[in-house]
């Protein structure tokens, strides 16, 4: 029996794989599943995203572009994709504001930029990703789950491939 993991990274070496990495993610995907996307510019975040929506809304695939400019890219899919970028918004209470809390608790898969302007309405239960780079062409991916949901879709991933991963604490094992 393999090991519990609180924790997976996985490195890439161009935007493909990172791109095939979001992909596989989008395969675990369910109705209802929060993935927060945090990293530098040129991190890879668009390319994840580009591949989590290849697998859950392929007609859109080539309509992704980083949402720099718009709070909210819808992919319509079955989920249907929700992929925010929160920069813009100066905390939760405008979030509140523009929906964006009813709409974490439907049945779409949002993915979400900038959480960090949004924590105090993120549900406990989300898988975390970070972006980091490693040199020029390689990028760190790091997937943290909080939550029963974001552990089984951190355990399944981390059973896709060889990875690092890190085995779960005593308290993760007791929440699921």
């Amino acid at each position: 029996m393999s090991q519990p993991v609180t924790s997976l990274v996985i490195e890439t070496d161009s935007p493909e794989q990172t791109e095939a990495v979001g992909n596989k993610l989008g395969t675990l995907l369910e109705p209802g599943d929060i993935v927060t996307l945090s990293g530098e510019l040129g991190g890879g975040k668009t390319c994840f995203v580009r591949g989590v929506v290849a697998t859950l809304a392929p007609a859109s695939k080539d309509l992704v572009a980083s949402p720099t400019f718009a709070i909210l890219n819808e992919y319509p899919g079955q989920p249907a994709v929700l992929h925010y970028d929160c920069y813009r918004l100066r905390g939760s209470d405008d979030a509140v504001e523009l929906g964006v809390e009813e709409q974490l608790s439907g049945n779409a898969v949002c993915l979400i930029e900038w959480p960090e302007r949004i924590t105090a309405i993120l549900p406990d239960d989300r898988l975390e990703v970070l972006f980091e780079y490693s040199d020029e062409t390689r990028r760190c991916i790091t997937f943290l789950p909080h939550g029963c949901r974001g552990i089984k879709m951190v355990e399944q991933l981390a059973a896709t491939g060889d990875y690092c991963k890190k085995s779960l604490s005593e308290e993760h094992r007791s929440a699921i």
